[in-house]
């Protein structure tokens, strides 16, 4: 699963793979295979970035236009 609404938030936001890795608890490279879809976004980290971003979790997976 690609998950391109973690890769705009991050970049329309101005922040790092590193610094978003940071935020929820991994190193930038598990951060990178997330964004790329190589690796399945565990449920902790959806729900550290939905508070992160102030958004739901449904916005972040695609199943919702409404931030």
């Amino acid at each position: 699963m690609i998950y391109p609404r973690i890769r705009a938030l991050r970049e329309d936001n101005d922040f790092t793979q590193k610094q978003i890795g940071a935020v929820v608890g991994v190193s930038q490279r598990v951060y990178a295979y997330y964004e790329s879809g190589e690796r399945m976004v565990p449920p902790d980290v959806l729900c550290k970035l939905a508070d992160f971003y102030q958004t739901s979790v449904d916005y972040l997976l695609g199943r919702t236009d409404t931030k």
